[in-house]
């Protein structure tokens, strides 16, 4: 191990590398003191020792990076250190080249993972009852983005139990799931997700839901968490269909929301749901500034007004969408965008005003609420 340590200081990496020959039931506990960016773990015979010790650690700590140096070196125990997140595995003695090659290939990503980036806006939106059409204006409003105004969007089906937004833009069944992505978490890069995306448009893709409900349970906080800090670097927007639970996978994908869109409509029922889940956000020390009410299906003239859902709950209505019955249906029922369906419809138009206001910021001059309601 001495001799690895010399190898690693005159090739003079910047990162933290921790070095481990000890016994690998210490591995846990010193990679959880110590948090090193890269661990190069030593292991005598076929380095079974060092895989099984990896396995909690590489949950517990996601980001971090293995190098894994055995005496003997078979195909089954690389592809079972790969899936575990090694980068490389390399047979004792190891050749002074490549274990340098291998650390300087992990530098590389790890630089650039520091280099300040472009970060996307991450829109997240949340039923506040069954059938809300939140996941319409969801995938709908990517579309949107990406075709007009020429943005890179992912749209993440985090609806785990029931989500289907990847139907509401295409005719097509999607071949990678986030459940798949999950799997893979410890290896994803901006290629592995590109290529798990349903792609829509070739700026629009859509991260589609477990189909089978049971497999939601594959899905952990920890993984939203790296998928979110790699999306966010890779695409002008992030837009989440959340559903309507609030659990530990949402809460982490609502921590990274630049705007939450709780949509609604017009009726007691739906008031009442909007005012549980405004209140749960606050409580979840989501600001009031983050908070964007959206009311869809609006008509005029019925019995619950825009002012009496302003005034029950104490926040003015961000964007109306009004009720299309027949474009919408034909939209879903199609699977296809609404703004390739019909460019002059009223929600197509609302859905251009909110990308357009996203993009460059409300129009001062009439408002959102002027602009759809005649009023300015």
């Amino acid at each position: 191990m001495e001799s690895i340590l010399h190898i690693l200081q005159e090739a003079g990496h910047p990162h933290a590398v921790l070095l481990f020959e000890g016994g690998k039931e210490q591995l846990g506990a010193v990679a959880d003191q110590e948090q090193p960016d890269l661990i190069v773990i030593e292991s005598s015979g076929d380095g079974q020792d060092a895989i099984t010790a990896l396995e909690s650690v590489s949950q517990r700590h996601p980001g971090m990076r293995f190098i894994m140096l055995c005496e003997k070196v078979s195909a089954e125990n690389v592809i079972q250190a790969m899936r575990l997140g090694v980068r490389d595995v390399l047979p004792l003695p190891v050749a002074p080249q490549a274990l340098i090659d291998a650390v300087a290939r992990i530098e590389q990503k790890l630089v650039r993972a520091e280099k300040p980036q472009h970060k996307g806006k991450v829109l997240a939106f949340l039923a506040c009852k069954g059938g809300s059409g939140a996941t319409f204006l969801a995938s709908n409003l990517g579309y949107v983005l990406a075709a007009e105004y020429g943005k890179r969007v992912v749209l993440i089906d985090l609806n785990l139990q029931f989500g289907d937004a990847s139907l509401f833009v295409s005719d097509r069944a999607p071949v990678t799931t986030l459940a798949d992505v999950s799997h893979e978490i410890l290896r994803l890069d901006a290629s592995l997700l590109a290529s798990s995306l349903m792609q829509v448009l070739p700026n629009y893709g859509v991260l589609a839901a477990p189909e089978n409900p049971a497999k939601a349970a594959d899905v952990v906080p920890a993984h939203i968490e790296v998928l979110l800090r790699l999306a966010v670097g890779e695409y002008d927007y992030v837009i989440l269909d959340v559903g309507r639970n609030l659990d530990a996978v949402s809460i982490k994908a609502l921590d990274y929301a630049d705007m939450i869109f709780p949509v609604m409509q017009e009726t007691l029922p739906f008031i009442r749901d909007a005012k549980r889940l405004i209140s749960t956000l606050q409580s979840l020390d989501y600001g009031m500034d983050k908070i964007h009410l959206i009311l869809n299906r609006y008509e005029k003239g019925g019995d619950v007004q825009l002012g009496d859902v302003e005034r029950t709950l104490n926040m003015k209505v961000m964007i109306i969408f009004p009720n299309s019955y027949a474009s919408v249906s034909a939209s879903v029922n199609q699977g296809v965008p609404i703004l390739k369906m019909d460019k002059s419809d009223p929600v197509t138009k609302n859905l251009l005003k909110l990308g357009h206001d996203l993009e460059h910021g409300e129009t001062r001059e009439h408002g959102w609420l002027g602009h759809l309601l005649g009023r300015a």
